[in-house]
């Protein structure tokens, strides 16, 4: 009896925590193909700009305290954390005067993060403040990205490298599959090389 009524405890939750539900708001606007797991956690909400035909999937950390932009066509799978500040090296400058401070914070970095269209971003990535990942860029596993990536960039490590062009897999794709070559062009804007 007791596995049994474990066994429907466990479905439950499943069914109110951690399902997938479409449809989301940013910036006023209904968002009807976007998808955001809700084990994500997400600060400062106000601050984060969505587009539609988003997915965020589960337990991803989001900080949009100084602004986080995900353009159209997202796929941020799993264990990801994107964050727009970081306070440790002014906490550890200012220790316990760190709460009071008044004015500037020596150490604070601060800086809007925008992940452009149609970016595949890996599970356990983790992207900076400031940081500027260009459309079509697939970013691979573990890595941390800091500063600006070019459209189309594989991403890869720590610290986080350009390593090939993303366009190369999508051309050998699109040979396989020519009927998807106005599909890919209507957001790529180009053919792939």
């Amino acid at each position: 009896m007791r596995a049994w009524i474990n066994r429907w405890r466990r479905k439950f939750a499943h069914l109110l925590l951690y399902r997938r539900v479409f449809g989301e708001r940013s910036g006023g606007r209904w968002l009807s193909h976007t998808r955001i797991s809700p084990s994500t956690c997400i600060d400062g909400e106000a601050g984060l700009v969505l587009a539609d035909h988003v997915y965020i999937g589960p337990f991803n950390w989001i900080d949009a305290a100084a602004g986080v932009t995900i353009e159209e066509g997202v796929q941020i799978t799993t264990h990801v954390s994107i964050v727009s500040h970081s306070s440790h090296r002014a906490m550890r400058l200012l220790g316990r005067d760190y709460v009071q401070r008044q004015g500037p914070m020596p150490g604070w970095i601060s800086g809007p993060v925008v992940i452009g269209a149609y970016c595949f971003i890996g599970p356990h990535v983790l992207i900076e403040a400031g940081t500027r990942v260009g459309r079509g860029c697939i970013v691979r596993a573990g890595s941390v990205l800091r500063g600006d990536f070019a459209e189309f960039s594989v991403i890869e490590g720590n610290p986080a490298r350009v390593v090939a062009d993303a366009r190369e897999g999508d051309a050998a794709l699109l040979a396989r599959h020519p009927e998807l070559q106005a599909s890919y062009d209507a957001w790529a804007g180009q053919p792939p090389r």
